[in-house]
Parts: structure tokens; sequence; C-alpha cells
């Protein structure tokens, strides 16, 4: 059996919790790992990671809670490192909908292998491999892929305009039905009443979500493209590199990705039963184009927006 070093961070002083473990792993040869001993759940460190180091770690929870948490951290071969889903599909937005028939999250979830995902989900990677494959021979059409090429306060904009704009025009309409629909279906459909609490849950935290992006990130990530395109001072901030705030959307983005997996779920996508009304059926076909929106809205910032704009402050240093 394995035995692998434990580093037990809750006895390390918070300001050197981090570069403690930065080196640990930077230490690491390719296919070694360790595992982090903590009393809350590490997650901020597996985004600041995978900002500063990119996609060449692992990261396996052992135990989760609600005391201790353990999380195996190990070093990739060269490989195992191949493009995130997200990658792939920043790359042909057409592959997006392979992903989806799969039940694979490419947007909140898409900072992971085919590999990982196909061996958590129980999915043949080959068979995930042949999808993608199938789609090069289709026509391409370059509306998808003009994403890449924007200015990068273009595309801020862009998201503010279109999805964070979709957001507030129609979270309160389906929070409305889905706890109408709830009060009237609740007793023979218990998981309305689940429904309509994690939408709840989804639409407070994504207006909370936007504020946070369009009054520190998009401001910021703004300003490096202008600097980038006419010239001057690397803009400062109070939070340090980029990369800080980026995580944070980053895990709240996964955060509301899970409890639309979530709604899916308990819904048996989206299925409408036979004594379903015109409510149940509005409810079910607007949280269905909600989660479409959203998908696409996740993907232009996590995918795109976001690794641009962390290459572009890396540039200007």
């Amino acid at each position: 059996m394995e035995v692998l070093d434990i580093l037990d961070v809750t006895v390390i002083e918070p300001r050197f919790k981090h570069p403690k473990i930065f080196d640990k792993f930077d230490s690491l040869l390719a296919d070694e790992a360790f595992i982090i001993y903590n009393d809350h759940d590490p997650k901020p460190l597996y985004y600041q990671l995978l900002a500063e180091r990119g996609q060449v770690f692992f990261w396996d929870y052992l135990e989760s809670g609600p005391e201790v948490w353990q999380v195996k951290i190990g070093k990739k071969t060269e490989a195992e490192n191949t493009e995130t889903i997200g990658e792939i599909v920043a790359k042909d937005y057409r592959k997006a909908q392979v992903f989806k028939n799969l039940g694979i999250d490419f947007c909140c979830g898409g900072k992971k292998t085919i590999a990982e995902v196909c061996e958590k989900k129980g999915i043949s990677p080959e068979e995930v491999v042949r999808q993608l494959e199938a789609v090069k021979g289709e026509a391409t059409t370059t509306s998808e892929n003009d994403f890449q090429n924007w200015d990068l306060g273009f595309l801020s904009d862009y998201i503010i305009n279109t999805h964070h704009r979709y957001v507030r025009e129609n979270t309160a309409f389906i929070l409305e039905i889905a706890q109408k629909v709830a009060r009237v279906h609740g007793e023979r459909h218990p998981e309305l009443i689940q429904v309509a609490h994690l939408f709840e849950r989804i639409g407070n935290d994504l207006i909370l979500h936007m504020v946070k992006e369009e009054k520190i990130l998009f401001p910021f990530i703004k300003e490096l493209a202008q600097v980038y395109h006419t010239g001057g001072l690397l803009p400062s901030a109070n939070f340090g590199k980029i990369s800080v705030p980026i995580q944070m959307m980053d895990s709240e983005h996964e955060q509301v990705g899970g409890d639309f997996e979530t709604i899916r779920t308990i819904t048996s996508n989206y299925q409408l039963p036979i004594d379903a009304c015109s409510s149940y059926t509005i409810l079910f076909k607007k949280l269905e184009e909600y989660e479409n929106d959203l998908h696409r809205h996740v993907h232009l910032e996590s995918n795109i927006l976001f690794p641009k704009a962390i290459q572009l402050e890396k540039e200007l240093s």
C-alpha cells in the first residue's frame, strides 16, 4: 500500500500555509503525491494551484468534513497533462453539445480532463473522443470561434449586456413560478419544493456574483486590455494578482453549476409528469433555458475571459 507524506496545515501560520503547500507540490516528481490535512475545505487552494501552476496536478478528496478534510494532491505525468474540457470547448464550441449529451459539465466543471471526468462518471474515454472527432468533419461556423479573438474589454461588456442581463430579467419570474408550482403540486411531486429552494439560492448567488464581477473584476480586466493596446502602467488592485478574484468567481460558478445539476437530476432532465399544468410546463422550459444560458455565460468567463486575463497580466508584468 502506498504511504504518502501528510502535511498538517492546521499547525501552520495562516500566511505561510499556501506557500508551504506550493513548495511541497513543486518538489514532487511526476506521479508523486502528498496529502494535506485541514479543518475546512481547502477548495480555494485548488483554484490557486490551477491559476498558478495550470492543469499539471490531480486533486482527490479522501475525507470531506465536517471536521476533517484530507486531500491527495499529486503531480501528473507528462502524458496526463492533456487539454481540459473547458479548453476543448473554448477552441470549438460545437463540441459543447457532445459533452452535454453525455452529461459532462463543460463550463462550471470545465477544469477537468476527459480522463478525469470519465473515471468519475464511468464513461468510456474512447467513446467521448470518438464523438468529439466526429464533430471535426462537420461544417464550422466562425461565429462560435470569434470569442477567442475578441478584445477582453469588449468580451466583458458582451457578457454583461447579454448574460448578466438575461439573469436579471428572468430570475424573479422563474422563482415566482417555481414557488407557485411547488405550492400547488409539491404534495404529489415533493422534488418541486427542492427545485424552488435551489433556484432561489441560484438566483441570489448569481446576483451577488455579477455585482462583484461588474464592480471589481471586469473593470480591472478592461484596464488591462486598455494598457495592452495603448501602453501605460499596469493597473494596481487591492486584491493583488487577478487570479485571486478569479479563483473566487470560479468557485461560485461551481456552486451554481452543482445546484443546477441537482435540479436536472431530481426532475429527470426536466421530464414533465402527466398531471403537469401550464405553469409546470413553463417552469421546466424556463429552467432549461436558464441553465443553457448559464452554460454559455460561464463558458465565456471561465474558459475564455479569465484564462486570457491571467495570461495578459503576466505578459504586462
